[in-house]
């Protein structure tokens, strides 16, 4: 296929680098890899760390984005790591975990275009994880390696994606939490210069009417303007842990009760669910949702319908629903409050698609960020 280049020295015209720059970074990520090998200077512009940013800042306002997902297979005890299509199709295989189990827990976060993948087994500490960084874009991966300077004491533990925007550094916290006195030791590892950093453990004061050893750590974290959010389960309330990047501070709020109280036998009755966003972090404004299901969506899944993923555009639900190699996935408008379906094409890695499971689908942006 002649490329721009050969059609520019065909016809004695040399395009200034800008141009070259501008056009290339309106690709997408699959074609910019192709066009690494037509010459030497395009190779250096791909490369050059400013056009990465470049073609992000064009890929995220154009909402250039496509889906993480992992899908445990029963039958075979494995866990798959994919990518497809925003708009469903068939998935493309980046990586496959043996030895997985059902019941194991999992979480992907992403920025920037690379998504942070974590599964754990149930009851244990950080030296049971498997934790690895991901581009789905360009099939990069990278495995984190475990920190050998802990408290040698169990506690709740969990993984959150950071982005610094001071240093422009991806980072990843480890945050570990023990109980009597609670003390919360928190670990950074950085994609910079591939290392853990002990931060100093963090005395951290109980929630209204919590005891001791009765907080949870609840799965997702999301980080906004270097601040990362996650959230911590009690007996009596839903708290959010913010954890400053910039000043290493960790600070504490509540959220509205109803936030975590979802009644699964009243989904079923009602086909309504009552969902609240946090929709400005600074402030704490949060709003509520009210999503109504259709009847055929209910009958179809029964009693298990919450999401896995939510923007600010779209929420997707999780669901069992696999006729022959496609399985599919309601998703639910914010703005146009409708439900439409994205079928994903399963590929042969799957023998018994009725075996499989999705438990983690999420978007990201396509990017040509380095591991």
């Amino acid at each position: 296929m002649e490329t721009l280049e050969d059609r520019s020295r065909k016809a004695n015209i040399s395009l200034p680098s800008e141009i070259i720059k501008e056009i290339l970074s309106r690709l997408p990520v699959k074609s910019i890899l192709r066009f690494k090998s037509v010459s030497k200077p395009w190779l250096s512009c791909i490369s050059d760390p400013t056009f990465t940013k470049l073609h992000l800042t064009r890929a995220s306002a154009a909402h250039r984005t496509a889906l993480f997902i992992s899908a445990y297979d029963d039958s075979t005890r494995k866990l798959h790591l994919l990518s497809a299509p925003h708009d469903g199709g068939p998935v493309t295989h980046l990586m496959t975990l043996d030895n997985a189990c059902s019941t194991d827990f999992t979480e992907a976060e992403h920025l920037n275009g690379l998504v942070l993948f974590t599964s754990m087994k149930p009851f244990s500490d950080y030296d049971h994880a498997q934790v690895f960084v991901i581009n789905p874009s360009t099939h990069s991966i990278f495995k984190l390696s475990y920190p050998d300077f802990l408290i040698n004491v169990k506690g709740v533990v969990r993984y959150s994606f950071a982005f610094n925007e001071c240093t422009n550094e991806h980072k990843i916290l480890m945050m570990r939490i023990f109980f009597e006195p609670t003390i919360t030791e928190i670990m950074i590892f950085s994609l910079s210069n591939y290392s853990w950093r002990k931060i100093s453990p963090i005395a951290m004061d109980h929630p209204v009417g919590c005891l001791p050893g009765h907080l949870t750590l609840t799965r997702g974290s999301v980080c906004v303007n270097s601040v990362i959010n996650s959230t911590m389960l009690s007996s009596s309330s839903l708290n959010i842990l913010r954890f400053d990047l910039r000043t290493e501070k960790l600070s504490i709020f509540s959220t509205p009760i109803e936030l975590f109280v979802v009644n699964r036998d009243h989904v079923v009755e009602s086909n309504k669910m009552h969902i609240w966003i946090l929709y400005d972090f600074e402030t704490r404004v949060w709003v509520q949702e009210f999503i109504t299901f259709p009847e055929s969506l209910i009958k179809l899944t029964g009693p298990i319908l919450f999401p896995l993923e939510v923007n600010m555009d779209e929420i997707i639900f999780y669901t069992s629903k696999v006729a022959g190699n496609v399985m599919s996935v309601p998703i639910y408008n914010l703005t146009k409050r409708c439900f439409k379906s994205l079928e994903f094409t399963l590929g042969h890695q799957f023998s018994c698609p009725k075996t499989v499971k999705f438990n983690q689908i999420k978007y990201y942006v396509e990017s040509m960020v380095p591991l």
